[in-house]
């Protein structure tokens, strides 16, 4: 079905990925509708359209190394046409408590699990994941998007709860290193750099991630990720919790994906990864997303191996690097 996203006029500049009759019917053939027949096997990957309730009962059990879960908020909130209304915060947390509980048997002992919600749908989550897993922290991302509220505080952050199933987990902390322009560049005795490094456009430290992320942008109209769909994260954040919590060639599932990021991040960063998602418009655009994922494996905000202070990849992009700076892109050696 068709969204009104086919009707609007756009800025000509704008990149928004969107779908025509042609695309639909061409992507419909990349999207798994039939179930498999046993529980055994090889896990299925790619996208899957339909009900995650009607599909878990058809995927192997203990097989997810990473599970990304971003259910809707506890708020109003339409999804083409399909709309979720705010519950008593008790009725959330069993809802929630719910899903958690029929995707637990999905995962491995060594799984991770990160779980997204607002100021408001935090409750619940905690609540909930603490009687299933391990909590062992809240991310807190800045969300710098929308109009200023009259009558409260403005809503500018969202949370991700980082869980495990058990104390044996990956963590890859070199992986996930953030870039950072140095505002006091302390010097060796001898004045050579202490823990930074001196490029053409501007001195950097690499530092250890936090757990206070003021560095995503959220995707819009002139990004080539951006889609219609009214809560699409970006590659970015999805990119760093998988380069923490897997390895390449490790699985992810996704069972409200949206309109595909996760999928694609999976891809471009070589997991495997089963995405399901009940509106069939959301799994078109993830497959056409996952089409352009084939010649681009680029990743905003990510390059040499780090994450990039927002605003400072591109200046670094736009000057040539002596050898001296080769060398010193070419390995993590700071912190």
């Amino acid at each position: 079905m068709a969204t009104s996203s086919k009707l609007k006029v756009r800025a000509p500049k704008n990149r928004t990925l969107t779908l025509d009759e042609n695309d639909r019917i061409r992507l419909r053939k990349c999207i798994i509708t039939r179930k498999p027949s046993l529980r055994k096997g090889t896990p299925l990957t790619g996208i899957a359209h339909g009900d995650y309730r009607e599909w878990i009962r058809f995927l192997p059990l203990a097989h997810v190394d990473f599970l990304f879960l971003d259910p809707p908020y506890n708020l109003d909130k339409s999804f083409n046409w399909n709309r979720f209304s705010r519950r008593k915060v008790a009725n959330y947390t069993a809802w929630l408590d719910e899903i958690i509980r029929s995707l637990k048997p999905l995962l491995k002992s060594t799984a991770s699990i990160y779980i997204c919600g607002d100021w408001f749908t935090s409750v619940s989550i905690f609540e909930a994941a603490s009687k299933h897993f391990i909590v062992r922290n809240r991310i807190t991302w800045e969300r710098e998007k929308g109009r200023g509220a009259k009558t409260n505080w403005k809503t500018s952050s969202e949370d991700i709860w980082f869980c495990t199933v058990s104390n044996k987990y990956p963590f890859n902390v070199n992986s996930v290193k953030m870039r950072r322009r140095v505002l006091a560049p302390y010097t060796h005795s001898n004045g050579d750099p202490k823990d930074w490094i001196n490029i053409a456009c501007g001195k950097f430290r690499d530092t250890h991630p936090s757990n206070l992320w003021t560095d995503i942008t959220i995707p819009f109209w002139s990004m080539p990720e951006n889609t219609d769909h009214p809560t699409q994260k970006s590659e970015k954040l999805l990119a760093k919790l998988v380069l923490a919590s897997t390895n390449p060639g490790d699985f992810i599932l996704d069972p409200f994906l949206g309109s595909g990021t996760t999928s694609v991040v999976a891809k471009k960063l070589g997991r495997k990864c089963l995405g399901i998602e009940i509106d069939e418009e959301y799994c078109l655009l993830a497959a056409q997303r996952l089409e352009l994922a084939e010649n681009d494996s680029t990743i905003q905000g990510f390059s040499d191996g780090v994450f990039w202070e927002r605003n400072t990849l591109a200046a670094q992009k736009s000057k040539p690097r002596s050898s001296k700076e080769e060398n010193l892109f070419s390995g993590n050696y700071l912190e």
